[in-house]
Formats: C-alpha cells, structure tokens, sequence
C-alpha cells in the first residue's frame, strides 16, 4: 500500500497551492477514504511550515492527524495504540530524516525546484507503511 506517497509523488495538492500538512491531510482523506469534511480538512492549514516559526516539520504534525483520526475512537486516553502508532511513526521519520525541525529539515533536503516534495514523500511512505501493516 503506498497510495498516499503515489498520489503525493504525482502531483496532488500543487494546483491547490497546498501546504506540507495540507498535502498530507487532504491527501490521507483522498487516498484512506477518512471521510474528513471540508472544515475538518481547513484544521491542517496552520501547521504548514512549521506552524509558521519552523518548528515541528507541518508534513508530521498532519501525520499524526491522520493516526489519530484512524486510532482513537473518542479520546487518546482510551488506549495506547495512538501513542504507539504516532512514535513508531516519528521515530521511523527521524531514523531516515535525522529531525522532524522543519527548519533542520529545509536546510538540508528543501531545494527551489522541489520545494519540501522529499520530506513530504517520507512522511506519506512511513504513513502507508504503518497503516498498510496496522488494524484500524
């Protein structure tokens, strides 16, 4: 299953002028059928670039969004397997990125003709990856 990073890798959300979260939520919705509303979706829009100051990469954060909307039920605290999914996922991002700064992660993979399209591609390839291996 890697139908986020496919839809991702070929061109969603450029035409929308989406941002790194958006790319991600917006894609999840298309690509694992969340059936997210519209406002719903609109919630990703301030965590793109860091939310705003560069810090915790917004491709992430939109991430844990997407766990969490498949892993909870009504509350985290009903069991541990969003805390579960949501490590497994940042901690697989930081062995391959080395960092989830988005600050830290421009500098070293952000390019003028690629914008931030590799850090949001292994964000969407470790996010099929532990959705295609987990049960929701």
């Amino acid at each position: 299953m890697n139908e986020l990073y496919k839809i991702i890798d070929e061109g969603f959300g450029e035409s929308e002028d989406f941002n790194c979260a958006e790319k991600i939520l917006y894609g999840a919705n298309k690509a694992y059928n969340l059936g997210l509303t519209k406002d719903s979706l609109k919630l990703s829009a301030g965590f793109g670039g860091g939310m705003g100051i560069e810090s915790s990469c917004g491709a992430l954060t939109a991430g844990v969004m997407v766990l969490s909307n498949l892993y909870v039920n009504k509350v985290a605290h009903e069991d541990t397997k969003i805390k579960e999914k949501s490590s497994e996922y940042l901690n697989e991002f930081i062995k391959q990125m080395s960092s989830i700064n988005c600050y830290k992660l421009k500098e070293k993979y952000r390019t003028e003709e690629r914008k931030c399209k590799d850090v949001i591609l292994k964000s969407a390839e470790i996010l099929d990856s532990i959705i295609s291996k987990g049960q929701v």
